[in-house]
């Protein structure tokens, strides 16, 4: 009797002992696959970052309620993101608050950082300089972390600096 309950004890510690090794194998080969999957759009300049969370230079910070993003391709952005902070110059259309644009013309710089994140600048350029083109942002600095999270400065001309924090997604086709 005590070796069938020592057999049996030995029996579950095994089987215990296996489905954790199982689990933290399973865990790594998906950060290792969430990590391949966040570095591929990266690369590929084709992500949706998603912002929830607002860092104006003046002001309290605040949780986003509503969906608000910056789209990348290779040959557009769209940016849809609230601005909370010192405007130098009214709008060009008072109805279009926050930082709104679709742009074509822009560079993307990516640069791997030490840590397995990346750095990313995005300068939009207007047609033949026109300010009105591109609504004043002069330069938009992803930090990309290898989970997905990223942080985005907003650099503008006619406003004071902001930021967001949030997450990348990868884009719909």
């Amino acid at each position: 009797m005590k070796s069938l309950k020592k057999i049996s004890i030995l029996l579950v510690l095994a089987f215990i002992s296996l489905n954790v090794a199982y689990a933290q194998t399973t865990r790594k080969d998906k950060k290792a696959a969430h990590v391949a999957e966040i570095k591929s759009m990266v690369e590929a300049q084709n992500y949706i970052f998603n912002a929830n969370y607002v860092i104006p230079s003046r002001g309290a910070s605040m949780s986003l309620t509503s969906n608000y993003d910056l789209v990348v391709s290779k040959d557009t952005i769209i940016a849809f993101l609230p601005y909370f902070g010192r405007s130098y110059a009214a709008p060009y259309n008072p109805t279009e608050g926050g930082i709104k644009f679709t742009n074509t013309h822009f560079t993307y710089n990516s640069k791997a950082g030490k840590k397995g994140g990346w750095t990313v600048t995005i300068k939009p350029i207007g047609k033949d300089k026109n300010v009105s083109d591109w609504r004043d942002v002069q330069s938009m600095m992803l930090s990309i972390s290898s989970d997905g999270y990223a942080s985005l400065q907003v650099i503008s001309s006619n406003r004071t600096p902001i930021s967001f924090n949030g997450t990348i997604e990868a884009r719909k086709k």
